[in-house]
């Protein structure tokens, strides 16, 4: 996770508490001139449109004192859905058993996406078993990562 990611989850987590949600993650996509800051936010209920309206403007206001971003962006706000992206450790360790989709930043057997099973966790260190062979990859490898949902 970049820096800035990291210090506005530091800044962000709070308010998204205190209004009884947790912040699941963030991503922040620079595309040009124009930047998109993405939340996603969860708890035990699931998440419904006046949540994320209500965290948008509570986020927003954090931003707006606080400044962290210098260039115009668009904040979005949302559930992760049923193809949740996963940022942590303890999110991969949840998912054990569950398939997921993996973009690494550096190739791992020869491939930058992998699709398989998550079969463990050691530290920072993802196992996956990937069309029948055991695979380990970084977390600070992963540049973007996907539960598959079941149907």
């Amino acid at each position: 996770m970049a820096t800035l990611e990291r210090r506005l989850v530091e800044m962000l987590k709070a308010p998204v508490e205190a209004l009884g949600h947790q912040l699941w993650g963030l991503e922040y996509i620079q595309a040009g001139k124009h930047s998109t800051l993405r939340l996603y936010i969860d708890n035990e209920k699931g998440i419904f449109i006046e949540d994320c309206a209500e965290a948008s403007r509570q986020v927003s206001a954090v931003l707006d004192v606080e400044d962290p971003i210098s260039t115009e962006y668009t904040l979005e706000v949302s559930s992760p859905g049923v193809d949740r992206p996963l940022f942590t450790a303890e999110q991969y360790q949840a998912y054990i058993g569950e398939t997921v989709k993996v973009q690494l930043t550096m190739p791992v057997a020869g491939s930058r996406n992998l699709k398989g099973t998550v079969t463990g966790l050691d530290g920072q260190m993802l196992n996956l078993s990937v069309d029948g062979n055991e695979l380990t990859v970084a977390l600070d490898n992963i540049r973007k990562g996907n539960l598959i949902a079941k149907f």
